[in-house]
């Protein structure tokens, strides 16, 4: 569901170092990108998804289900606000497009799912479906 990573706080430091203090921060080979971070909790009804989005306004967020996939995308607009005679020293907000595609273990029910985005964070309201897949049949 999602990849476990030890946080090193080195690396940043070592990244810092060769990438230089005025430049613009690039992807290096090995370096994932940005990626939208997610807590999943379930109950015997429903799972509960807190996706966290900052800096994206709601309309450009876009949850599709099928099954029991679950599909977030957003997209981070460049609002550039760069006065005449003004340099830009450092730059590390990402803009663009960010997903995130997970499985859960039992389908979703689309028709009552719930999304709410609130200061940066989607929350998710996934109802467990109910169908029951065993048929009774009647002898004649």
């Amino acid at each position: 569901m999602a990849n476990i990573l030890r946080y090193n706080p080195a690396d940043d430091a070592f990244d810092d170092l060769f990438r230089g203090f005025f430049m613009r921060p690039v992807l290096f080979d090995g370096q994932q990108a940005v990626q939208i971070k997610i807590d999943v909790s379930e109950d015997e009804k429903a799972y509960t998804v807190h996706a966290e989005i900052p800096g994206v306004k709601k309309e450009d967020i876009n949850v599709t289900i099928e099954g029991g996939q679950v599909a977030i995308s957003a997209e981070v607009k460049n609002e550039k606000s760069v006065k005449e005679g003004e340099k830009v020293l450092r730059s590390e907000r990402y803009y663009g497009k960010v997903s995130r595609v997970f499985s859960l273990a039992q389908d979703v029910d689309e028709a009552t799912a719930e999304a709410k985005y609130d200061n940066g964070v989607l929350l998710l309201k996934l109802p467990k479906q109910t169908v029951s897949r065993t048929k009774s049949l009647a002898i004649k």
